[in-house]
């Protein structure tokens, strides 16, 4: 992957006279305790005239300080609810500080989660003009711009389906195809590109880079430490609201590993690299027997196979691993084995309960708390309330979300909802357990944990499938990998050799 900034030329840009587009001072974000709180009007009457305390709540951001540059290719890491997403928004123009002040120069164009403002039902074109039009443009302004954004998104096809059918690496390639055409000066990404794939991540980067060479700035939140040394000239490491180091992006990211690898300080975790590679071998008990799998979308009267002729088998003690290019098919699979889907061709036999994370905040209901959603999710995936109950203390501990818990889910991040989506998924004890590229949001500590956890559940003779774009994940804990393209599978067998096939396949599409 090409490199934005060598040393050299960072040290002449933070000695050239550039303008400052961002200048933040004393900031602070306030978010309320939902504890002992209630929403009717009533109880709020009964609780001043009772005098009860006000439940503490919890800075997001306190005394946040640092100005941004045109040029900046600016990265901002942290652990889960570290303040970062807060951030995003106050940049966006979508939240206003407690405190402090925040000064803006220039239109900003942020692409913070998802999906945002995308209607389902509506397809990829359809919803480009939408967007464009919630942004204040004119319909023709937006079909002289359709073009690029087409081309850019790499789709396709695709664009001329409902975005019900598109997975979230699908929809991350549309929104960043539009936030990224469209005229700011500033450009906020907030976690999305970990969603994409090898060959769109390469295509991203060549636009930040073409972004900045236009004396325009680029932010981008991501857990990717090694995408934020290799292209930003400077970053910025929140911690618990607070920032704990910012400068060269090579010495902040240096620092931040540290920390949360606990190679330094007193708490030490596990790292990635450090986990053993998963035992070959699988177990007796078939878990999944899929033969000839045809899944059949129709759009504008017209048949497309979103899977065809899929044949393949999981046991238990396997960790498969399901890669391939976004729109390849594997949030379709995932949805298939979970029963969300049923097959138009072909049989497929589960054996055993499912617990599945294909999304962020699936079934989550943002007004209630964290507290109250293990409860929600237990009971929609069909956990009796005592086993839930049971299992209450050990999901938060594994979640480490203890001072966000009883806060309304509304106010947590991706990274947070993916934490306890996660935590409640895999500690409700499923005989198959199907993670759709949930984890890309988890900062480093929460993937060596949840990477960790996955492999303790091969010793409970439990199957599990995780859909990554992190080879590394796939070559270090998968027992097998499934390569899937095109709703075709291309190679089912060792690891590695999956891994091989699709970078080999990627770098042929390239030239």
């Amino acid at each position: 992957m090409k490199k934005l900034l060598n040393s050299q030329q960072k040290t002449d840009r933070a000695a050239a006279g550039r303008i400052p587009l961002v200048r933040a001072r004393n900031l602070g974000v306030y978010y309320e305790d939902s504890r002992d709180r209630r929403d009717d009007f009533k109880s709020h009457i009964h609780n001043i005239v009772k005098g009860a305390p006000k439940s503490d709540g919890i800075w997001a951001l306190n005394d946040v300080s640092f100005t941004a540059y045109s040029g900046d290719v600016l990265g901002i890491i942290g652990s889960n609810g570290a303040g970062k997403t807060t951030l995003c928004r106050l940049i966006a123009g979508l939240l206003r500080p407690n405190r402090g002040s925040l000064e803006v120069k220039g239109s900003v164009s942020a692409l913070l989660s998802l999906g945002t403002g995308f209607d389902k039902e509506l397809t990829g074109n359809e919803n480009i003009f939408l967007n464009g039009m919630m942004l204040g443009f004119s319909k023709q302004q937006i079909s002289d711009m359709l073009p690029r954004i087409q081309d850019f998104s790499g789709l396709g096809a695709f664009l001329d389906q409902p975005l019900k059918y598109y997975s979230s690496g699908m929809k991350a390639r549309l929104g960043f195809s539009i936030a990224s055409v469209i005229d700011a000066e500033i450009l906020v990404i907030d976690e999305v590109l970990g969603r994409g794939d090898m060959e769109f991540r390469e295509r991203a980067v060549n636009k930040v880079w073409e972004l900045v060479g236009g004396a325009k700035m680029v932010l981008v939140v991501t857990h990717e430490t090694e995408f934020i040394g290799e292209n930003c000239n400077r970053a910025i490491w929140l911690e618990k609201g607070e920032i704990k180091a910012a400068g060269s992006a090579g010495e902040v990211v240096q620092a931040y590993e540290e920390f949360a690898t606990g190679r330094a300080g007193p708490k030490k975790k596990k790292k990635l690299s450090a986990l053993k590679n998963t035992e070959t071998g699988a177990g007796k008990q078939k878990a999944i027997d899929a033969r000839n799998i045809g899944i059949k979308f129709k759009f504008k009267n017209r048949p497309f196979w979103a899977l065809k002729d899929l044949s393949f088998s999981v046991y238990d003690r396997e960790i498969i691993g399901i890669i391939g290019p976004n729109g390849a098919g594997k949030s379709t699979l995932c949805r298939t084995l979970c029963g969300i889907y049923r097959e138009d061709t072909g049989e497929l036999k589960v054996n055993g309960t499912i617990a599945a994370l294909l999304s962020f905040g699936t079934g989550f209901n943002p007004q209630l708390s964290g507290h109250d959603n293990i409860y929600l999710n237990g009971m929609m995936l069909g956990i009796p309330k005592r086993l839930i109950k049971k299992a209450e203390g050990k999901i938060v501990e594994f979640s480490e979300l203890d001072d966000f818990i009883d806060m309304p889910v509304k106010h947590y991040s991706r990274g947070m909802r993916s934490r306890l989506g996660f935590s409640i998924a895999s500690m409700l004890q499923p005989d198959i357990f199907i993670v759709d590229e949930a984890l890309s949001a988890g900062d480093i500590a929460f993937q060596e944990k949840a990477a960790a956890r996955m492999q303790e559940m091969l010793e409970e003779a439990k199957a599990v499938l995780i859909v990554t774009h992190s080879m590394k994940i796939v070559k270090k804990i998968c027992t097998r990998a499934l390569l899937i393209n095109e709703g075709c599978l291309v190679y089912d067998g060792d690891p590695k050799e999956a891994v091989k096939l699709y970078e080999e396949s990627v770098g042929k599409k390239k030239k």
